[in-house]
């Protein structure tokens, strides 16, 4: 079975991915995110159909505890967040966290 991948967040997010083919996506405007991001993320999880989920960085700060403690601790589907400050150091631990081994120890 494949899985999808779907993309959180604000309009202007989430077009670009939708452009690209992504068909699942929650949009959730900016006036909106600290009311409706934590039910977006919730469904996006329960949704057996999605292996990863995008969200920008930023995004992570509107979140409560329970719904960011889940999409942070979820293997399937795996989190990848764009943007924010988290550079190639915040890369290389989702992929660990994705897969289980740091691809880039030396």
């Amino acid at each position: 079975m494949s899985q999808e991948i779907a993309v959180i967040g604000s309009p202007d997010f989430t077009t670009g991915f939708r452009l690209a083919g992504v068909r699942k996506f929650e949009n959730v405007p900016d006036e909106d995110k600290d009311e409706a991001l934590d039910e977006a993320v919730m469904r996006t999880l329960e949704d057996e159909d999605v292996g990863i989920i995008v969200m920008h960085e930023d995004d992570l700060d509107h979140l409560s505890r329970n719904p960011r403690q889940s999409v942070e601790r979820s293997i399937e589907p795996t989190l990848v967040t764009l943007g924010g400050s988290g550079g190639a150091s915040g890369l290389r631990d989702q992929i660990k966290r994705a897969i289980g081994i740091d691809l880039m120890d030396e």
